[in-house]
């Protein structure tokens, strides 16, 4: 599987309605339980990925870092994105199973 792999499978579940962005929205997400995994680009600031980490860790949420927010926008179409929230479990499956071969990934349990 190839980075560009990874990257279309952020699109296609954006193109089905199964992607947030923003971090009020994937706060959200994360707090009503409806996130089921959550993406973080690597280029965050420590503050911003300190509080998604706190807030997936404290609602079981796994958390995915990597490839930069001009990666993360460009595979969905939009500007720079820092964070997404996936709500749906199959999409969460398919993106982490392809983000473990390409970066860095922290579970949190």
């Amino acid at each position: 599987m190839t980075t560009n792999k990874a990257l279309s499978r952020l699109g296609l579940a954006m193109r089905a309605g199964k992607l947030v962005s923003g971090e009020e929205t994937v706060l959200k997400a994360v707090r009503a339980g409806e996130a089921k995994l959550v993406v973080l680009a690597k280029d965050a600031s420590d503050n911003t990925g300190k509080k998604l980490a706190d807030k997936c860790g404290s609602y079981n949420v796994p958390l995915v870092v990597g490839f930069t927010r001009f990666e993360l926008g460009g595979a969905v179409g939009k500007p720079e994105r820092v964070m997404f929230a996936v709500t749906d479990q199959g999409f969460a499956d398919m993106i982490a199973d392809g983000w473990v071969q390409h970066s860095e990934v922290e579970n949190i349990e």
